[in-house]
C-alpha cells in the first residue's frame, strides 16, 4: 500500500532540522501530491493566533484566492470548528463548501491537534469523484500527528 511507504518518508521529512519548518510542511505537500494519483491540491491551513480564521500555510496545486478562511465557512472552516475529520465524496453536494476550482470533485481536511488543541488542518482537493477511504483518513491522521511534532 502506497500509505505505508509514505510513512518513513514522512518522518524523514519531519527529522530533517537542516531545513525550516514551512519548507518542510512543503516537502510533505509535494511528496503526497507526487505519489498519490489522486491528491490533486495540498496545503495546510493554520489559525491565525487568537482570531477565528484560518490562514493558507504551504500548498502544492493550482493556486487558490482562498488564503483567509473564516471558522464556520466551507469545509476548512467548518473542521476549525467541529475538530473532525471531514470527507466530501462530491463537493457538488456540499452546501457550505468554497469552490478553489471547477476540476476539484471531492476533498478531505484532518485537522492537526497541538496538545489537545487544532491549531491547523491538512486540506486536500481531488479532480476525482469519491476517492477517499477511511485509509486515507488514518494515513492523514498519521500526517498530522508528526506535523505537530513540528508545531
Amino acid at each position: 500500500m502506497i500509505f505505508e511507504d509514505l510513512k518513513p518518508q514522512v518522518k524523514t521529512i519531519i527529522s530533517n532540522t537542516e531545513k525550516a519548518v514551512g519548507e518542510r510542511l512543503l516537502n510533505i505537500c509535494e511528496l503526497l501530491e507526487t505519489h498519490i494519483e489522486y491528491y490533486n491540491w495540498v496545503g495546510f491551513y493554520f489559525r491565525n493566533g487568537d482570531k477565528e480564521e484560518l490562514h493558507l500555510g504551504p500548498y502544492v496545486g493550482a493556486p487558490t484566492d482562498h488564503t483567509v478562511i473564516p471558522f464556520g465557512k466551507g469545509i476548512c472552516g467548518q473542521v476549525a470548528v467541529s475538530n473532525q475529520n471531514f470527507v466530501v465524496p462530491d463537493v457538488a453536494a456540499q452546501g457550505n463548501y468554497i469552490a478553489c476550482s471547477i476540476t476539484v470533485k471531492a476533498e478531505i481536511v484532518i485537522p492537526i491537534f497541538v496538545n489537545g488543541e487544532n491549531i491547523g488542518q491538512i486540506d486536500i482537493d481531488s479532480n476525482t469523484p469519491d476517492p477517499f477511504t477511511e485509509a486515507d483518513e488514518r494515513f492523514l491522521e498519521f500526517v498530522c500527528s508528526q506535523v505537530a511534532t513540528l508545531l
